[in-house]
């Protein structure tokens, strides 16, 4: 049986995976629209920027985050002196932290599911007088959904994951910024905390497969009701 601070550690990592994903899923949609249909200068910076928190350590990602968003950083000081808002060690900066990691799989998965998207059928709502609005709505949404819910469920399972960027930039406090895989480190530096590692790691274990089968499941789905194979 799990105690009230493994518990605490569980809801805390489902509540901030789930507010990454709702902070970064517009945000990469637009980015994966550019990235598949934009044609301008720096195109390959900004998809060599967006794919950087793969190749870069987290911890380098979680010093980024700590020297902009920080109570003296350029947008941490205003966010902290106009508005009272503080990220830095809070669940919330916990939720940007894995937002920013997690952000790219997003976008990976949207502009897949985008470049997949038949162009003519866009181009025959077109001659039907579909403007660039309904078109998007009626034609091209529907047809990259299962990119999105793909990528959405895929970066909520890496979200649960996520320890380098949380504990640099948001710490390791129990109730606040506290998620599963901290709750573990903190676990395996205790004297006698192999069991309790050893139940969070099964946990943790089993929302990563959760959660990937659920991408997976949801992709095929979302392709046999728009008739692809």
């Amino acid at each position: 049986m799990l105690g009230a601070e493994e518990w605490q550690a569980v809801r805390l990592s489902l509540e901030v995976a789930s507010r990454s994903v709702a902070v970064s899923l517009l945000p990469a949609i637009g980015v994966a629209w550019l990235l598949a249909r934009g044609r301008f200068p720096g195109r390959l910076l900004l998809d060599a920027l967006v794919h950087l928190p793969l190749v870069v350590p987290p911890v380098v990602v979680g010093w980024a985050l700590l020297m902009l968003f920080g109570v003296r950083g350029p947008i941490g000081a205003p966010l902290n002196d106009w508005f009272g808002i503080r990220l830095v060690f809070t669940t919330e900066g916990a939720a940007l932290a894995t937002a920013v990691m997690s952000f790219p799989l997003i976008v990976r998965a949207v502009r897949l599911g985008l470049e997949g998207v038949d162009a003519g059928l866009e181009a025959a709502a077109r001659t039907l007088g579909a403007g660039p609005l309904d078109r998007f709505v009626t034609v091209t949404l529907p047809l990259m959904s299962p990119g999105i819910l793909a990528g959405a469920v895929t970066a909520f399972a890496a979200g649960l994951g996520e320890f380098g960027a949380v504990i640099t930039f948001a710490s390791n406090i129990p109730g606040e910024t506290q998620t599963l895989p901290l709750a573990i480190y903190t676990a395996t530096q205790t004297p006698g905390g192999e069991a309790v590692a050893a139940r969070l790691a099964a946990i943790s274990f089993t929302l990563a497969i959760g959660g990937l089968l659920l991408a997976e499941l949801i992709a095929r789905r979302m392709h046999r009701l728009l008739g692809r194979a």
